[in-house]
């Protein structure tokens, strides 16, 4: 949720990210960004990736609560084709992980508001894929089953506050 909270805060767009966790805790993000003015103001890619390097580690050291997400507005294609926003969960057939399907209208902050939602109920994330496709996402995450499983009120919950986010 910090990785995603800074990029909103920093006015970039995820286009595409991928997360993958191991057993021992340690996770592999990669990003697909676009939206820095750095470069159209005379500065170079490689100023721009020191740059994000050294922000980037300092807020992930950071504790402090996350920040609201500023949910941005939806493009005037998807107020007129509006999409409805869509979620999905079923466990596997292991019962050792829940796939998370979304699918919405994109905009600016939305993929923040879902991975606070997800820190909100303390659902550990797995792996995600994430596509944006013109002006609709689908993402698809798959989430630990060990919170899940145990509380069927909790995935009332969890999917009823994910739609109240991609919903906004």
């Amino acid at each position: 949720a910090r990785i995603c909270a800074y990029f909103e805060r920093h006015g970039f767009s995820i286009w595409d990210a991928r997360i993958h966790t191991t057993k021992h805790g340690y996770a592999l993000d990669t990003f697909q960004i676009s939206g820095s003015n750095l470069v159209d103001e005379g500065g170079s890619y490689r100023d721009l990736i020191q740059l994000v390097e050294y922000e980037l580690t300092a807020a992930l050291q950071n504790s402090d609560p996350l920040p609201s997400p500023s949910m941005g507005r939806l493009s005037r294609q998807s107020r007129t084709f509006p999409i409805q926003p869509r979620v999905h969960m079923i466990p596997d057939e292991r019962g050792q992980y829940y796939a998370l399907s979304l699918s919405a209208s994109d905009r600016t902050g939305l993929l923040y508001a879902i991975s606070r939602v997800l820190a909100k109920h303390q659902v550990s994330l797995h792996t995600a894929r994430i596509n944006t496709l013109g002006e609709r996402v689908e993402d698809v995450f798959l989430l630990d089953a060990a919170n899940l499983s145990k509380n069927p009120k909790l995935q009332i919950l969890l999917e009823t506050d994910l739609l109240e986010a991609l919903g906004v």
